[in-house]
């Protein structure tokens, strides 16, 4: 029997909230984001504006993550940002981009190290 892998909201949370783990799991991503009327990239997008807009800076590291898995260009969330500032505000935004820079900068693969050569 395999084992299933425990979801973004299980271990964050798990061993404190179980009934809103189930909830996330089950309603939110089970049922709210799988309808057809939109599609996963624009559930995503509205989905980091709305954290932006209403400055959810702890959940908006997840949700820019997800919007690139869901084919959200960094491009597009940084317009989004961007013309949140003039409707959401500017630290808003501000921290948003703060935190997209950091999203970004996980996805970039490591350098490697030059080594000087004495000679």
């Amino acid at each position: 029997m395999a084992t299933q892998t425990p979801s973004a909201a299980q271990q964050l949370i798990g061993d404190v909230a179980p009934k809103l783990v189930q909830l996330t799991d089950d309603v939110l991503f089970g049922d709210v984001w799988e309808r057809p009327g939109l599609s996963p990239r624009d559930r995503s997008l509205i989905t980091v504006a709305a954290l932006t807009a209403l400055y959810r800076t702890s959940q908006l590291p997840y949700h820019l993550r997800l919007a690139l898995a869901n084919g959200v260009t960094a491009d597009e969330l940084v317009e989004t940002i961007t013309h949140l500032a003039f409707y959401a505000g500017w630290p808003n935004a501000m921290s948003a981009a703060t935190a997209l820079k950091e999203v970004l900068a996980e996805e970039q693969p490591a350098e490697e190290p030059t080594t000087a050569h004495a000679g």
